[in-house]
């Protein structure tokens, strides 16, 4: 017999408050402050030049993440996004190039290939909300020059099948693991496997230093090349005023260096990567256990379950017009949830809400990249586009993971899915 819903007058399965997902935004503390004093004792602010004496942040903290993600090269900046964009020129990706990139995602992710001149084209995604290789398939044409595979909420794409199409097809992977930093795919760590991999250090992000990110590739070549589009006074040459060493060296760049006091606190962040994660994974177990064998709801299904950073729990009802009252009876007993799709409520995670890029706007009047000479494609977009991925995402609910959580708080949530789940699902 199902007990009385909490949105019925019947008592909550989970007292215990709720945490922010701030993961490593609430573990901030002695260790970031020591970090950034010593920048600020120092007076020692930007990476390049400043007291001779004393060594860099940025440069211990890109040395400590390559040895972390067992990459040869890394290279710390000012956001993912810048990271995504410098990855895309580094790879030779420019104007008439298309990129794919999946439906579900943050903007940014779509932005970036616009902002380095190429085209984007969305694809579908399939039941473990990352991107579909058999649509990816599909969408490339003579345009297409590299995939950006997302590893979303913290789950790996199917990177076998990735790279074997990008291998048939001579196409560049660049992989935006934003949301899945410390995540791995048959044991390799995520953003190693394509060329290039973006990190963000945002707030919401598992570690965090309000802002920043990071690339890495083993590629000698592409580092360079990110290097020189990073810094566009090219402060990292050994002589910044030669002629270039190969051909491909020199070009016009930009300014997305990271600043010695982001450096400062991403240090310690990084120190305390492995302690969350094992938090969050053992988190999400604890509730997946007490869910698993439930009637009408379907755990979302994962390339690599070990691999799974295990940032939030997402799993199906039968039909999307279940979601809504299913997360209101979760929200009173309780439990942050959330659906995730809703084609009246604006997303920048749903390719759907991208204006911009359905209706080709730009920041001149030329409609560029899409106007571009040298983009020989027709590339259309529309909101229903990938009916796939939206029908997907309509019957999906959503739980944030917080590595906070006690495993009491993590039992009280399964209890409380259950309950739900007697009566709506």
């Amino acid at each position: 017999m199902s007990k009385k819903l909490a949105i019925n007058g019947g008592a909550k399965a989970k007292t215990t408050p709720n945490f922010p997902m701030y993961p490593g935004g609430l573990e901030i503390g002695e260790e970031e402050k020591q970090q950034v004093m010593e920048v600020l004792d120092r007076k020692y602010l930007f990476r390049y030049y400043g007291p001779e004496e004393y060594p860099s942040k940025v440069r211990a903290l890109e040395t400590m993440f390559a040895g972390k993600a067992d990459s040869k090269y890394a290279l710390a900046v000012t956001s993912c996004t810048a990271a995504l964009i410098t990855s895309l020129v580094a790879c030779g990706i420019g104007p008439g190039d298309e990129v794919i990139v999946t439906g579900y995602t943050f903007f940014a992710s779509c932005a970036s290939i616009v902002a380095a001149n190429a085209i984007p084209v969305i694809c579908e995604i399939d039941e473990t909300l990352t991107m579909d290789p058999r649509d990816v398939e599909k969408k490339i044409t003579p345009s297409t020059k590299a995939i950006m595979v997302v590893h979303m909420r913290g789950v790996p794409c199917d990177m076998d099948a990735i790279m074997a199409i990008a291998k048939k097809h001579d196409l560049k992977v660049i992989e935006d693991c934003a949301q899945a930093v410390g995540g791995t795919y048959k044991g390799k760590f995520l953003g190693t496997i394509g060329d290039c991999g973006c990190y963000s250090f945002q707030y919401h992000k598992t570690i965090t230093a309000g802002e920043g990110g990071m690339i890495v590739t083993q590629d000698e070549r592409l580092y360079d090349r990110c290097m020189g589009y990073h810094d566009t006074a090219a402060c990292w040459r050994p002589d910044r005023f030669a002629e270039q060493r190969y051909e491909g060296e020199l070009f016009v760049g930009v300014n997305f260096r990271m600043s010695e006091l982001i450096g400062a606190v991403m240090i310690a962040q990084l120190n305390k990567l492995d302690s969350l994660l094992s938090l969050m994974r053992r988190n999400q177990k604890i509730i997946i256990d007490g869910i698993i064998n439930t009637k009408g709801i379907e755990v979302r299904p994962r390339n690599d379950d070990d691999g799974d950073t295990g940032i939030c729990l997402m799993f199906y009802l039968d039909t999307h017009e279940k979601v809504s009252p299913f997360v209101e009876a979760l929200k009173a007993e309780g439990v942050g949830a959330a659906g995730v799709f809703d084609s009246g409520i604006p997303d920048w995670h749903i390719y759907a809400h991208w204006k911009h890029i359905v209706k080709k706007k730009s920041a001149t009047v030329k409609e560029w990249p899409w106007s571009s000479a040298f983009y020989k494609g027709n590339v259309e977009y529309s909101e229903d586009m990938n009916p796939k991925t939206l029908e997907l995402l309509g019957r999906i609910v959503h739980l944030d993971i917080p590595s906070q959580m006690s495993e009491k708080d993590c039992e009280m949530i399964a209890e409380a899915i259950n309950k739900v789940a007697a009566v709506f699902a």
